[in-house]
């Protein structure tokens, strides 16, 4: 009952405060942990060797850390505990954040400067957006907002659920390395393929569990096609080049009833991603702001199943 409360607390914080430029941030900090190791460690020989060490030191460095200072306070107060839970879950979640940055691409857009809705766009994702039209920006949105509630919303919810404050922070360490280090390039393909593989093993259940959140939120959202939806992540999901990130890309690109994914381009390269949805209309401003509701409603139903299950094990 106390961790839902926690849980419960650390949304709410989120929710009306996001991440306050005045107070130290965690993942800041895991950030440059992982640079300082990286720089040091990726090169010469060894380097699939030398990442699985990196994943293993900071993974575990970030969870004792995370612990003790947890245990700490419990100690002195529970609610001093309580309080410094709240803190750090609310740190690994970012509802807000997401919201606010689907929102800055969709304004523009609203007013008619495409310029700026580019600008906004390319500050979210890796591709280049310089040339991008309407359609694909729009595009490049929803793919983001869909992808990302489950590694910024509901995954370290799910591993909050299982442990608190102290494997949700593990979790944010995970994918923290993985956001820098789990590229397939020359410089990180052998050095960051433990970061990948090993985020690619924690969003797992919290993927499939989101698409499955989606589609039940889709039942209070006016206008979803949830047998479509049903049937294109079924088609589609294993497309994507991620094992995960197709599941709520899939499941959206289906209620929305457009399709996701085709060709990006990334410093001039084209690149190829398979196509997830139908193309049955083309993609419009009104698709952002309906994405980011799936996106509330599929982070609601997720807790409010998570919790749900946490109370019946009791």
């Amino acid at each position: 009952m106390i961790l839902c409360i926690i849980l419960v607390a650390a949304i709410f914080v989120d929710l009306f405060m996001g991440d306050p430029r005045w107070l130290p941030h965690p993942v800041v900090q895991m950030g440059k942990l992982i640079s300082f190791c990286e720089t040091r460690l990726n090169q010469g020989k060894n380097r699939v060797s030398k990442g699985v060490f990196l994943a293993s030191v900071v993974v575990l460095f970030v969870f004792i850390v995370t612990f003790f200072i947890v245990f700490i306070a419990y100690q002195w107060h529970p609610i001093a505990g309580i309080l410094v839970e709240i803190y750090f879950i609310s740190t690994t979640i970012a509802i807000k954040g997401l919201r606010s940055a689907a929102l800055e691409v969709y304004i523009p857009l609203t007013s008619g400067n495409l310029g700026e809705a580019r600008n906004k766009l390319r500050m979210i994702v890796g591709r280049d957006t310089e040339r991008l039209s309407e359609s694909e920006v729009v595009r490049g949105t929803v793919e983001t907002v869909a992808e990302n509630t489950v590694d910024g919303i509901t995954a370290p919810l799910f591993w909050a659920m299982i442990g608190g404050a102290p494997l949700a922070m593990a979790y944010r360490a995970i994918n923290t390395l993985d956001s820098m280090v789990g590229y397939k390039n020359e410089r990180f393909n052998q050095f960051g393929r433990a970061s990948a593989k090993l985020d690619d093993v924690v969003n797992w259940i919290p993927a499939r569990l989101t698409a499955v959140a989606m589609w039940l939120s889709s039942f209070f959202l006016i206008g979803s096609n949830r047998l479509h939806g049903l049937k294109i992540t079924y088609r589609d999901a294993k497309k994507h080049p991620s094992p995960n990130s197709g599941w709520p890309e899939a499941m959206v690109a289906g209620l929305l009833g457009i399709q996701l994914g085709g060709i990006n381009y990334y410093k001039g390269i084209k690149s190829q991603r398979a196509t997830m949805g139908d193309p049955n209309r083309a993609l419009t401003q009104t698709d952002i702001k309906k994405s980011i509701q799936y996106m509330h409603g599929g982070w609601v139903l997720f807790i409010l199943l998570g919790m749900s299950f946490m109370l019946l094990m009791k």
